[in-house]
């Protein structure tokens, strides 16, 4: 098998697992006004009000998926994912509060970012497209947009997110400290000087 048909089957793989993916349990409808007080009295201090956080060792939240923050929230309050800070945070917010916050984030708008480095973001715009075939990695377009809005209740949000924070989470999935089959298996094909290029082309996608 050629590294070109091996790496559009990786892609199927991917898109069937999407395709086929429960669909979500209708829920409430989010009260925006609660989700707004949660943001201002917990969460602001590190992501901002509006969730466009002004320090990049916190992650953008504004225009996020509400299903995928509610999900990582409910994560850190039961362990699922490690962080001592958010599941002290997450401790104490019920299934309702989750909803609320993360629609009040969800409905705020990014601030417009930028690329640092170009030669980097040029070559990560290339994975970012069209994956790298000879390693088996496909285009992150396929499974988060080419605009990195991602797709809801499946794919988070990453246009605009801080590189440092992507190269980080690329980094976790890959040694396994972050637990995702599908980005595991991505992320350790890719080399640290590739996933720091699709980190920066990612920082300036709106």
């Amino acid at each position: 098998m050629s590294a070109l048909s091996a790496a559009a089957g990786f892609a199927a793989l991917v898109y069937a697992t999407a395709a086929f993916a429960a669909a979500p349990t209708a829920q409430p409808k989010a009260d925006l006004e609660k989700g707004k007080q949660i943001a201002g009295a917990v969460c602001a201090a590190c992501h901002g009000a509006d969730g466009n956080s002004a320090v990049s060792a916190n992650p953008i939240l504004a225009g996020q998926h509400a299903a995928y923050t509610a999900a990582q929230l409910a994560a850190y309050k039961s362990g699922a994912r490690a962080n001592a800070i958010m599941q002290g945070m997450a401790a104490a917010l019920s299934a309702e509060d989750m909803r609320n916050v993360a629609a009040w984030f969800e409905s705020q708008a990014p601030k417009p970012s930028a690329a640092r480095e170009k030669s980097l973001a040029l070559r990560g715009q290339q994975i970012w497209r069209a994956g790298i075939a000879q390693s088996n990695v496909p285009a992150c377009a396929g499974c988060h947009g080419a605009a990195g809005a991602g797709i809801p209740d499946q794919y988070p949000r990453l246009a605009g997110q801080y590189a440092d924070l992507t190269l980080g989470w690329l980094k976790a999935y890959a040694g396994g400290t972050r637990a995702n089959p599908i980005m595991a298996g991505i992320a350790q094909r890719l080399s640290e000087a590739d996933m720091k290029a699709v980190s920066e082309y990612v920082a300036g996608l709106r």
